[in-house]
């Protein structure tokens, strides 16, 4: 089968497509013929060795996706050879084939395609994980969401309407402002570039909070990070809960302590793959509750592109440089 590989932790354009054999399935694993992979932020930090685990070399980038199931061990039981299924993944997405737990494949419905199948879970696990159970969030909420056009942030507006909150999207651009107000948010600020001096960082501040109908947001969701948190978290309210769940823009930032304690907030740290992990149980009723929107029509995750898996390379490229609206799914033929 042919696999994308990292044999050393560099720039993306190092990973190269090989052949290797077939895997063969534990007594408690599953082998699924890939048919779509989707992409994700860490897939780019993971090559380059700058995510928060490393896997030994070589390994293959992609943790989410969906296919059929080729080929059983002899313990399982949920599954069985020709079920169409998603799967998680910790790596290995990006190939023709993957070995996985029988626990980490769920069944799919014939009416969901495989790239939708594929394109939703990590983005709506992590922001309903951060959204519900780290951010306590009610239809009294007013969220803000930074990065709201990207995989995750999208996926946070998503959940957070459908639960009934206000949702302010802080976006780059006026084309990814438009993908937000498509998705029923209720005011849009436009960062473009971000604040560069302690002059711009307080005007942004301020825009922020000027969308506030509460005089500060109750949750802000920030994938992004770098320039942006600090005058993000000025906009915060009272008891607010300021939600850590990446660093995309670059730079991890540094943040007065003592703004935590003028608004009495809540810096809450996000990390939905040790959560998947530790917390299995609440995760399955998380993701039970997802796919019960997404039937519902509640929610509608956006595939914004998909390109074959041999371009695999130019689509992680792709989202390092922030150019990926909704989520960008990978098609084996």
């Amino acid at each position: 089968m042919k696999i994308l590989h990292c044999k050393e932790y560099g720039p993306v354009e190092n990973l190269v497509w090989e052949d290797i054999d077939s895997p063969e399935p534990g007594d408690n694993e599953v082998i699924v013929t890939i048919k779509a992979a989707a992409l994700n932020f860490p897939d780019y930090l993971i090559v380059q060795g700058l995510y928060q685990f490393k896997p030994e070399v070589p390994f293959a980038p992609g943790n989410e996706g969906a296919g059929v199931i080729k080929k059983i061990g002899k313990n399982v039981t949920r599954v069985k050879e020709g079920d169409r299924v998603s799967f998680m993944l910790p790596y290995g997405a990006f190939a023709e084939e993957a070995c996985t737990h029988e626990f980490g494949v769920f069944p799919i419905s014939d009416d969901i395609t495989f790239e939708m199948a594929a394109s939703y879970q990590m983005a709506y696990g992590t922001s309903y994980h951060a959204l519900m159970q780290r951010g306590q969030l009610t239809d009294h909420d007013e969220v803000l969401v930074l990065g709201a056009s990207g995989g995750v942030g999208l996926a946070a507006v998503d959940i957070a309407k459908a639960k009934g909150a206000r949702v302010v999207a802080g976006v780059s651009t006026e084309e990814k402002a438009k993908i937000c107000r498509d998705y029923g948010v209720d005011d849009v600020v436009i960062y473009g570039d971000g604040p560069k001096d302690k002059d711009e960082s307080k005007a942004f501040a301020a825009e922020l909070k000027s969308k506030s109908t509460h005089g500060g947001y109750s949750i802000i969701y920030d994938p992004i990070g770098d320039c942006y948190t600090e005058p993000a978290f000025r906009s915060i309210g009272w008891k607010g809960r300021y939600l850590v769940v990446g660093f995309a823009a670059g730079q991890i930032p540094k943040l007065p302590i003592n703004l935590t304690l003028l608004k009495g907030a809540s810096l809450v740290g996000v990390f939905w793959g040790s959560f998947t992990g530790l917390e299995a149980e609440i995760n399955q009723q998380n993701i039970a509750d997802i796919n019960k929107m997404l039937a519902e029509g509640k929610i509608k995750p956006l595939i914004s592109e998909t390109f074959p898996m041999e371009k695999a390379v130019d689509a992680i490229q792709m989202i390092g440089n922030r150019k990926v609206m909704g989520k960008v799914v990978l098609i084996n033929s």
